[in-house]
């Protein structure tokens, strides 16, 4: 089941009562199940959130993204107990030999670079090293062919910007990149707590102070439809200056893309859940292949 993602960016009063989530906003009542929902945006200063309602929604393995005063996602709450054996799940990740993370890093960084290619060659560009990298990523990608891929993919991807750099405290296109992203992450950090796993524990990001190395590390090859995504607003609007309602409510949907994944099509969150749940087989040991989705 596709869950809901649902974001609030008026003052309003947001509860719980007899499982549903109820949304009281001026004079008006909204009840939402909350076994349905997956993901909630809170992008307002004025929305009242009360305690049973956070709690009820972390049960439910339920997201909720916290948005800064630029409306960018800044924090994230998930639950601290998403599987009924994730203390063995978590003992099985933290356990985990250094080749086999290095062989999950290459398979990521590959299926990555793979994604943008396909990106680049939608837009009609040049991608023939990129092609040609995917076939040079080592374990571990020791080559560092990732951030290679990245300068040659930002310095391409949007001929109408020659001079566009990726810089996440910048506005206009950056502040779209940044909030796509931050919708992905936030699913891929729910779908890793519910196969069991801990988000926190990388395979390659390891920052003290990111709680979400790991779910940082296996969206990478998903940040592609992102950019895919804000190239298709970009040809609507042209001249982008910060982020606004409508780029917002376009990149809500991206949980609803369809997605190529393991041959045959699924809507981008099942799709993760798919990947999150072969990332915690590799750990287990039942499988040594991250599954990823092409585009």
């Amino acid at each position: 089941m596709i869950k809901r993602v649902l974001a609030f960016e008026n003052p309003a009063t947001l509860s719980m009562n007899l499982q549903q989530l109820v949304v009281k906003k001026d004079d008006k009542v909204t009840t939402i199940p909350i076994e349905d929902i997956g993901v909630v945006v809170l992008d307002n200063k004025q929305i009242v959130v009360t305690h049973a309602l956070l709690s009820t929604l972390a049960k439910n393995n339920v997201a909720v993204v916290v948005c800064d005063d630029t409306h960018l996602p800044i924090g994230l709450q998930l639950p601290l107990d998403g599987n009924h054996i994730q203390t063995e799940r978590f003992q099985e990740q933290i356990s985990a030999s250094e080749p086999l993370r290095k062989q999950m890093w290459q398979q990521t960084v590959q299926w990555k670079i793979r994604n943008q290619a396909s990106v680049l060659a939608l837009q009609g560009q040049e991608n023939r090293n990129m092609k040609k990298w995917v076939l040079d990523v080592k374990s571990g990608d020791s080559d560092n062919l990732e951030a290679r891929a990245a300068a040659y993919y930002w310095k391409t991807i949007f001929p109408s910007l020659p001079n566009f750099v990726r810089d996440t405290n910048e506005q206009g296109i950056n502040s779209l990149l940044n909030y796509g992203y931050a919708i992905v992450r936030a699913m891929m950090a729910r779908a890793l707590v519910a196969a069991g796993l801990l988000p926190t524990l990388g395979i390659h990001h390891h920052n003290r102070y990111n709680a979400y190395c790991l779910a940082d590390d296996i969206m990478e090859p998903y940040r592609p439809y992102v950019d895919k995504e804000v190239i298709s607003i970009m040809q609507v609007d042209e001249q982008i200056s910060e982020l606004t309602n409508i780029h917002k409510q376009r990149l809500l949907l991206l949980p609803f893309v369809d997605v190529n994944i393991d041959g045959h099509r699924s809507p981008m969150m099942v799709a993760i859940q798919t990947t999150a749940n072969s990332v915690q087989r590799c750990y287990s040991g039942d499988s040594r292949k991250i599954i990823y989705p092409e585009l």
